[in-house]
């Protein structure tokens, strides 16, 4: 690989991160107003709260990953990118909860404090972390990846015309 392409491959990485951040961003003040809503004002559990926002949350990350951050990505339809995003979500979900039940329930913290280092902070972290990898490698496909070329490939036979990417990397 040359410098060239080396290059490119880091600036494609830093604007889709940076992408993936205005978007993220946007969505960890959704969970996080959402998740205080649910549980200061509402009396929802903590792992309820969390859930219900995450799923408001993931729903808008959703829509902005798949239209704004990754728009240069190989579309292989909604069914199985939307399919695949939801299980994704639930293990970062599943993140986010372990460390709101190690907060709670092994840690005994129960202030609203503890509630947003540990589920808002620690455990939106580390699934965000765990997310912008999985996207990348299973849902938002390079255009060269096999499965991304099968489902071109299969649009292609079906008449489908494929979605033009949307402003220049």
């Amino acid at each position: 690989m040359d410098d060239g392409s080396r290059r490119s491959r880091w600036q494609l990485l830093a604007h889709e991160m940076a992408k993936f951040g205005v978007v993220g961003g946007f969505c960890y003040l959704v969970d996080v107003l959402v998740s205080n809503l649910c549980h200061g004002v509402l009396g929802i559990g903590w792992l309820s709260a969390k859930t219900v926002s995450t799923i408001v949350a993931a729903t808008c990350a959703y829509i902005g990953n798949r239209h704004w951050s990754f728009t240069h990505r190989a579309r292989t339809g909604l069914r199985r990118e939307y399919t695949l995003f939801v299980i994704l979500n639930a293990i970062g979900l599943g993140i986010a909860l372990a460390c709101l039940g190690i907060a709670r329930y092994v840690l005994d913290l129960n202030s609203v404090l503890a509630f947003n280092l540990a589920g808002n902070v620690v455990g939106t972290g580390l699934g965000t972390i765990f997310r912008f990898w999985a996207y990348k490698r299973w849902v938002f496909l390079h255009p060269d990846d096999p499965k991304a070329v099968l489902h071109a490939e299969t649009d292609a036979r079906r008449g489908q015309r494929l979605p033009e990417p949307v402003g220049r990397l």
